[in-house]
């Protein structure tokens, strides 16, 4: 047991499990519990995910923090956060108190993503870290699928209110981070990291493919399951059951996406991804039967998985010394779009919920253009299919 706590890989795992525990309970009450207990419409629900992505904006904020406390030790004070957030978001059903604990919980969830993400890049191998990931998005999984359980026996069996849920699930995370802290051991950085905001010209790709990432992201966090519950009625119960298909299929589908990006590559995977998506949101564009919107909800989770694909892309061709400050900034990238398109889609939506799905498959057909430049095997000064490389021409037919 004490070999597992000087483990930076299962350090990774406990930290990836402990925001799964509590934020999977957050997100899958979320819908229901806005609209029957603060009557939330399409614009409120767009209000607040644009201020819970507020804090993943300025996880840039996170390198100023490393100038004071260690990665590792913030990562346990984020789970902490997480953890306090979520527990107290059920004594607080009105507009203006969700808006309140949904940033203090935001901000611990994307700090401790970020620091995660950093972790991850560091300490695992560049050859086996999709596999890696893989397992890991197969592990929260599973316990997604944990938390779903929970939530339909203490909602459905036992009729337990929003509240003592939400504080369940709270405590849970608050309690890892502190125990967390205690227990393991305090790490060593085997390359020091730059600490300070690092923007490189030979990044532009990735910061590209990141920002779109999260224009589309918000789409379907915000309006996918806002739509099920809205359109169809679907109700708390069934909401989660539709969660734990989800989880099922992810847990046996996440490792299998990791092996195939590994055997081959990066670029073929987000081209599938992004491609997935396209014909994902012009079909949820006109959906009108109930169990096609479930089946496409389910295929958008999987296609998510895929995501894996890009952080092993950045880190292949990014230098070690980045990973700190570059995650930091993709964070910050990656939720440009998600402050204002929440608003401004949840004003179209009051319109027409199909518009909203459009532009998803806009953004998504534009990162489909964009994967063509991303090279079959890229690194260090092959960041893209636009370098021009001093390699003979046997071994760049071979990589393109």
């Amino acid at each position: 047991m004490k070999k597992l706590f000087k483990s930076k890989t299962f350090l990774i795992y406990i930290i990836s499990l402990s925001m799964t525990f509590s934020f999977a309970a957050w997100l899958s009450l979320l819908n229901n519990f806005v609209i029957d207990k603060a009557s939330f419409t399409g614009s409120e629900i767009g209000v607040l995910q644009s201020l819970r992505e507020i804090p993943g904006f300025l996880a840039f904020t996170v390198i100023f923090v490393l100038y004071i406390i260690k990665a590792q030790k913030l990562a346990y004070l984020s789970m902490i956060t997480l953890g306090i957030g979520v527990l107290i978001t059920g004594y607080f059903p009105s507009i203006i108190g969700l808006y309140i604990t949904t940033i203090i919980m935001s901000t611990g969830f994307h700090y401790l993503e970020t620091i995660n993400q950093s972790l991850s890049l560091q300490w695992l191998k560049k050859e086996t870290a999709a596999i890696t990931l893989g397992k890991i998005s197969a592990a929260k999984s599973f316990v997604g699928l944990i938390v779903f359980i929970l939530i339909y026996l203490m909602m459905k069996v036992y009729s337990i209110e929003y509240k003592y849920v939400y504080v369940f699930f709270g405590i849970g995370t608050f309690i890892l981070g502190c125990v967390s802290w205690y227990l393991f051991e305090n790490f060593k950085e085997d390359v020091i990291q730059d600490k300070k905001i690092v923007l490189k010209k030979e990044y532009w790709l990735f910061y590209l493919l990141t920002f779109f990432a999260g224009a589309r992201r918000q789409i379907f966090v915000v309006f996918a399951g806002f739509l099920l519950v809205e359109k169809f009625g679907v109700d708390i119960h069934n909401m989660v059951i539709l969660l734990f298909i989800n989880g099922m299929l992810n847990m046996y589908f996440a490792p299998k996406i990791g092996h195939f990006i590994v055997k081959h590559s990066e670029r073929l995977t987000l081209r599938f991804e992004y491609i997935g998506l396209v014909l994902v949101f012009v079909s949820y564009a006109f959906v009108d039967n109930l169990y096609f919107a479930c089946f496409l909800y389910l295929i958008d989770h999987l296609l998510f998985s895929m995501s894996i694909a890009l952080k092993t892309y950045f880190q292949k061709i990014a230098d070690p010394k980045d990973f700190a400050s570059s995650s930091a900034v993709s964070f910050t990238i990656n939720h440009i779009a998600a402050v204002f398109l929440p608003v401004f889609l949840g004003l179209i939506w009051l319109y027409s919920y199909s518009l909203v799905f459009i532009l998803g498959a806009l953004i998504a057909i534009i990162s489909v253009f964009l994967s063509f430049l991303i090279p079959k095997n890229p690194k260090q000064g092959y960041e893209t299919t636009l370098v021009k490389v001093d390699i003979p021409s046997a071994v760049q037919s071979k990589i393109n």
